[in-house]
């Protein structure tokens, strides 16, 4: 069979019905890798591919299933796992959020005056529209800062997510800031303090209290920014009397909609409104540093809508930045947000459709332990519906690509760059959803011809780039061992070169279900 190269026609076609997916050359008869279903899958691959990122070359997938579930609870317990470490001298350079933000405001404002333009108010997004004048080549360059930091925040992502053991907690991250997320396509702020988001208000909490979590999203930079919180006044307010301006719900509507309660929860309208008031004035310091140090979260009393307010049928007395913060403590702990949060780890860990008695369990977790995040991760370990039902769902893009990373080894030099390329061609750009729901979490997202054409053309891609590619029929042991089928095997078997039978092994149904 003729390696798959990309200036060859593929084709990729699915029949998950009979749960296969099959590629090959146009020209040839295409080859199936079906999944058989028929027994419980291999403990060692629920813990590394449905709980992990994928195995690493070596005896890690021996030494895993010994005992799987213990691996995934010693990981849980190694302490500060989720941080990324700021003693590593490759995160030397990394920047609170507030810094990155003070680069690129501090960008910003160099780029407008290379183009001869008045600063923009300190609280509106950056924008860097090319200039169409015709002495615009004769201005001098400003450096891509926002850029830079990203890449650097990319960089130290990927590090963490490669050298994690199994990958849990890695995992947990993944899903955590896809569920509270930012969008780097916002403007160059969000882009410069995306990971600095991810890093200050994700990471800390993942294993600690989900109301914890909640404030410390809901109080960042780059949350009230994306969210567009900087533009809310209260109507009855100082700054509101004076501008004239009134209520922006969006922060307010995604809390309830998308981060605690969920949608078709019995919140109404009335609440929506009633919440945006009690969150005015959570905003971020511009440029000039009026209200604190320039980038950094702040509290406008003068944009706070004052007087008490009634939400979900309480009311909160007037209290300044602390009646929003009651207010998020109490819909922390709201039934409604025990189920949502259940059911959406439940889609993400167990299976699109997971079992109702999985959710319920998980939500009575959350419930009985004050949404102890911690708690609610080694629930998911014990649930048998975790390790009972079949590996179905297809690894998203991000997880995707990282077992790629870990199967070969990270290349030499051109990174991050190389791995963001193949996130944005398979449809998952880096810290940049396409809304405030994140990015979608189930097969049939990404399960499309094209998409399984951009797996097929990164394998090969891979497979080229890889230092040092040994037997790939040893390489399928060691990453998949006995859970490969006899057709995966014969194919890799057959392949005519090593890179042909490593391209197979990245796109085999064993090395793409989770």
């Amino acid at each position: 069979m003729p390696a798959p190269t990309p200036d060859r026609e593929l084709v990729i076609f699915q029949n998950w019905s009979a749960d296969a997916i099959c590629v090959g050359p146009a020209t040839e008869a295409a080859l199936a890798l079906p999944v058989s279903n028929a027994a419980p899958p291999d403990p060692a691959l629920v813990a590394l591919n449905r709980f992990g990122l994928g195995a690493r070359p070596g005896d890690e997938l021996g030494k895993v299933a010994a005992d799987a579930r213990g691996c995934l609870k010693t990981e849980l317990k190694q302490p500060d796992i989720a941080l990324v470490s700021a003693d590593d001298s490759k995160n030397a350079g990394l920047l609170d959020g507030t810094a990155a933000i003070q680069a690129s405001m501090a960008a910003a404002a160099e780029r407008k005056a290379a183009r001869g333009e008045k600063a923009a108010p300190a609280m509106q997004p950056a924008t860097d529209a090319p200039d169409s004048s015709a002495d615009a080549k004769n201005k001098p360059v400003v450096p891509p800062v926002e850029a830079d930091i990203y890449r650097d925040e990319a960089q130290a992502r990927f590090d963490k997510a490669i050298n994690a053991g199994p990958g849990f907690v890695e995992r947990l991250v993944g899903f955590w800031s896809n569920h509270f997320c930012v969008s780097a396509a916002k403007g160059q702020i969000v882009r410069a303090c995306a990971g600095a988001f991810e890093r200050e208000a994700i990471r800390p909490f993942v294993l600690g209290r989900f109301a914890d979590m909640l404030l410390a999203v809901e109080h960042h930079p780059a949350m009230l920014f994306y969210l567009d919180n900087q533009q809310s006044i209260g109507p009855d307010s100082r700054a509101g009397k004076r501008r004239g301006r009134g209520l922006n719900e969006n922060l307010a509507r995604e809390i309830l909609e998308l981060h605690t309660m969920g949608v078709g929860s019995g919140y109404a309208q009335a609440d929506v409104t009633s919440f945006a008031g009690m969150l005015t004035g959570w905003t971020m310091a511009g440029r000039e540093g009026r209200l604190g140090e320039p980038g950094s979260f702040v509290f406008n009393a003068n944009a706070h809508q004052p007087g008490k307010a009634v939400l979900l049928g309480k009311t909160y007395p007037d209290g300044g930045m602390g009646q929003a913060e009651a207010a998020l403590n109490d819909i922390a702990r709201h039934p409604a947000t025990a189920r949502h949060i259940a059911g959406k780890l439940a889609c993400h860990f167990i299976a699109d459709e997971p079992p109702p008695r999985s959710v319920a369990h998980l939500a009575e977790v959350f419930t009985k332990t004050d949404g102890d995040l911690h708690a609610l991760a080694l629930a998911l370990i014990d649930m048998t519906e975790a390790w009972s039902m079949p590996l179905t769902k297809l690894r998203a893009p991000f997880d995707y690509v990282v077992a790629v990373r870990r199967a070969i080894g990270p290349p030499a030099g051109n990174e991050p760059q190389r791995t963001l390329r193949w996130l944005r061609a398979l449809g998952e750009p880096l810290w940049q959803p396409p809304g405030p729901n994140g990015f979608p979490d189930r097969t049939d997202n990404w399960a499309s011809a094209e998409g399984l054409k951009t797996r097929l053309d990164i394998a090969w891609q891979a497979a080229k780039q890889a230092d040092d590619i040994g037997n790939p029929s040893d390489m399928l042991s060691t990453l998949i061992g006995a859970s490969a089928s006899a057709e995966t095997r014969e194919a890799i078997a057959r392949a005519e070169s090593r890179q042909q039978g490593l391209a197979l092994l990245l796109m085999a149904p064993e090395f793409q279900r989770r």
